[in-house]
């Protein structure tokens, strides 16, 4: 993938990501203790939409432009009420102009207590996330390689905690070193809530994948796709999942109800699907759409 994440801000991808990102902070706010979010490949943090690069490819419309369009379902805006109130709070108007990348949302649904740690290795990207953040104590912002992080940063101090690990996928071999990575992460923090982001395109290697995490054997895995398109025709991206390790005991069922939405919402051809299932623990059956 050709990735500087300002082309793609706020497309289809970010919306499954972003709002399954913040049901999971939402979710660890139900105890008072302290977490912390540690963010892997955290980019430049908050994307302008009226930018020359997002504007040249306007996937923002065919993503969190078109899930703003119309009324939600009563049950869908309770889902998504985390995830929009952010969106909206950046843009107080009628125009869509700012949209928040995953550490500035979890910043932006933070308590007082909570922190985030977030690595950027792109020195200019580092330097923009940088100045974000710049004085807020409750962020802390390092230049690094985001796979170092799962090792060196875990288990946090808190001992609470939700990693996001969501590489550009621009060298061979992502898959596997999510795998990895995910195996490291686990080792040292078998507490932590792990959010893992991939994605669906032509020749994607999906079930040796879902076989390698299944491997790892580690007890509660979810996974959740949405494919918009049929990847027959295109060469670039059709589709994107998570892998959700230790998921909140709720999350299985809003997903069940949020997928099959953003599927009719977003899907751009008849091939648009989602699907959500178990990987490890539960029931391990698998829900089409």
């Amino acid at each position: 993938m050709n990735y500087r994440h300002i082309y793609h801000a706020g497309n289809f991808a970010d919306v499954l990501k972003h709002a399954v990102l913040a049901r999971l902070v939402t979710y660890l706010q139900q105890k008072e203790k302290a977490f912390r979010v540690l963010d892997t490949h955290a980019g430049i943090g908050l994307y302008d939409l009226s930018s020359e690069e997002a504007q040249k490819t306007g996937e923002w419309r065919d993503g969190v432009g078109r899930l703003l369009e119309g009324e939600l379902p009563p049950e869908i805006a309770v889902i998504l009420a985390p995830y929009l109130s952010s969106i909206r709070a950046l843009n107080p108007g009628s125009e869509l102009t700012l949209y928040p990348g995953s550490p500035k949302l979890a910043r932006m649904l933070f308590r007082p207590q909570d922190r985030l740690s977030a690595m950027e290795l792109h020195p200019d990207d580092y330097e923009t996330l940088h100045r974000l953040f710049d004085a807020d104590f409750q962020s802390r912002v390092t230049e690094l390689d985001g796979w170092l992080a799962l090792g060196a940063h875990l288990p946090p101090k808190e001992k609470r905690g939700l990693i996001l690990v969501d590489p550009p996928f621009e060298k061979e071999g992502e898959y596997e070193r999510l795998v990895d990575g995910l195996a490291r992460g686990y080792r040292r923090f078998t507490g932590g809530v792990y959010c893992l982001w991939y994605p669906l395109k032509q020749g994607a290697p999906i079930k040796a994948f879902h076989e390698a995490l299944k491997a790892l054997d580690i007890p509660k895995m979810l996974c959740a796709e949405l494919s918009v398109r049929s990847d027959r025709e295109t060469t670039g991206l059709s589709g994107s999942g998570l892998i959700i390790v230790n998921p909140p005991f709720t999350l299985k069922s809003e997903l069940d109800l949020l997928l099959p939405f953003l599927k009719s919402r977003l899907g751009q051809d008849r091939f648009a699907s989602s699907r959500c299932f178990w990987l490890r623990g539960e029931e391990q059956t698998t829900r089409g759409a």
